[in-house]
């Protein structure tokens, strides 16, 4: 029996920045295992007799468990089923996606892995880079909730360096985020919260870190969202500013 497992990264939510290679893997599918974050749209792309199953996981509130996932991956595979499992952004960024290949792997699969744009890309959609020359030397991308439930000690790490924080599901720890920049002296360290970049439902919040929890709270923001630390969240308004002057300058 052949049994094969696609891991594909949806992408942000523009379903346009899905890739070639997921898109021609998707309009043949079998089976799609879909998370939360997956645009619906690029389920349309599927044929109508593609049998298409929820498993997302919403924060505090409808969750499938990651055993019950693999469960679906064997259950299908063993069916002779081809199963296409889509994540949001990329799978191999917080998304799980390597546990899912290690399981298939054991149990006879061949995987094949198909990258997304993650959301920490999109946030260059709102003006904002993730690195610049001369303002930010690198990226830290550090999960906001370990698996015990702690916020990663690489946010301490990070907030010592030149280079950009990006911090994935961390919008229950922006009280103690805002505290250990508070701590270290880096309290007015420019930051924004930006969610679901690239849609029509894109919203962004700029603030500083010591103000992260009064900004969420103000603004209604909450999950999912990505937090942006760092000199780069000031370039947005830059963009803009040079971009209304190109748009007015009288040649």
């Amino acid at each position: 029996m052949h049994k094969k497992l696609t891991l594909i990264g949806a992408g942000p939510g523009d379903p346009e920045l899905l890739t070639l290679k997921a898109y021609r893997i998707i309009e043949k599918s079998e089976v799609i295992l879909y998370d939360n974050l997956v645009n619906r749209e690029i389920l349309d792309i599927a044929p109508t007799e593609t049998e298409k199953i929820y498993v997302g996981k919403i924060p505090y509130k409808r969750f499938t468990h990651q055993d019950r996932i693999h469960e679906l991956i064997d259950h299908y595979g063993n069916r002779n089923k081809s199963v296409v499992r889509l994540k949001g952004g990329d799978p191999f960024i917080f998304g799980r996606g390597f546990e899912e290949l290690l399981f298939a792997r054991r149990h006879g699969f061949d995987v094949q892995y198909v990258p997304g744009i993650s959301s920490m890309q999109a946030i260059g959609t709102c003006g904002i880079p993730l690195t610049h020359r001369g303002v930010s030397d690198g990226v830290w991308a550090v999960t906001g909730t370990k698996s015990d439930h702690a916020l990663s000690g690489d946010v301490a790490l990070a907030l010592q360096s030149r280079s950009t924080l990006v911090i994935y599901m961390g919008m229950n720890k922006l009280d103690t985020i805002a505290t250990l920049y508070t701590l270290h002296g880096a309290g007015d360290t420019p930051a924004a919260l930006v969610q679901e970049a690239t849609t029509p439902r894109q919203k962004v919040v700029y603030t500083t870190a010591s103000r992260l929890a009064d900004a969420a709270y103000e603004s209604r923001l909450t999950h999912p969202a990505l937090i942006v630390i760092g000199e780069v969240t000031q370039l947005a308004s830059l963009a803009a500013a040079q971009a209304h002057y190109a748009v007015n300058r009288v040649v």
